[in-house]
C-alpha cells in the first residue's frame, strides 16, 4: 500500500471524512437492503438483481478502503506556517500572460480540491509547477503538454 503523505486543507480534510461517513452509514446500509431483498426472490445461482448487489457491495467496500488510506496517511496545510513571499500551495496567484497581457488567478490546491470554476487548479498542473517557489515580480516560462510554452508575470501572491 502506498504511504506517500497527502496534503490537504482542513476543509478538504472535513470533505473526505464527511464522504467516507455516507459511504460507511448511508451506502453501505443501501446495498445491504439490495442484497437482503435480491436473497428473498429466491435461487441465488440465477439471480442477477443479488449479483448486481454484490459487485456493488465490492465497489463501495474498494472506494471505502481507499478513502480510509488516503485519510490515514493525510496531513493537513497549515496556512499560517506559509512563506507568503514565495508561490506555495494554497497560493493564489494573479498572473500577466506575457503574449496577449490578459490577467488570470488561480489558487494552487491539493488534487483532490480542484474548483476550475472558481480558478482552484492542482499543484501537479504544469501551471502550477512552474510558478511553485516563485516571487512576485518573477517570470515563469511553462512548457504545456502541447508543446507551447508560456510566459506568465507574477503580479501578486496572497492566502
Amino acid at each position: 500500500m502506498e504511504t506517500n503523505t497527502v496534503y490537504l486543507t482542513a476543509a478538504g480534510m472535513a470533505k473526505l471524512k464527511g464522504e467516507l461517513d455516507q459511504l460507511k452509514h448511508v451506502e453501505r446500509l443501501r446495498i445491504s437492503r439490495q442484497i437482503a431483498e435480491a436473497r428473498d426472490k429466491g435461487d441465488l445461482s440465477e439471480n442477477a438483481e443479488y449479483d448486481a448487489a454484490k459487485e456493488a457491495q465490492g465497489f463501495l467496500e474498494l472506494k471505502i478502503s481507499r478513502l480510509e488510506a488516503k485519510l490515514s496517511c493525510a496531513k493537513i496545510i497549515k496556512e499560517s506556517e506559509l512563506d507568503d513571499s514565495k508561490v506555495l500551495i494554497l497560493s493564489k496567484v494573479k498572473l500577466k500572460n506575457r503574449a496577449d497581457n490578459k490577467t488570470m488567478c488561480y489558487t494552487l490546491v491539493p488534487e483532490n480540491e480542484v474548483d476550475i470554476k472558481v480558478g482552484k487548479i492542482s499543484i501537479h498542473t504544469s501551471i502550477a509547477k512552474g510558478l511553485l517557489g516563485k516571487k512576485r515580480g518573477d517570470v515563469a516560462e511553462i512548457s504545456l503538454p502541447s508543446g507551447d510554452t508560456l510566459r506568465l508575470e507574477i503580479l501578486e501572491i496572497s492566502r
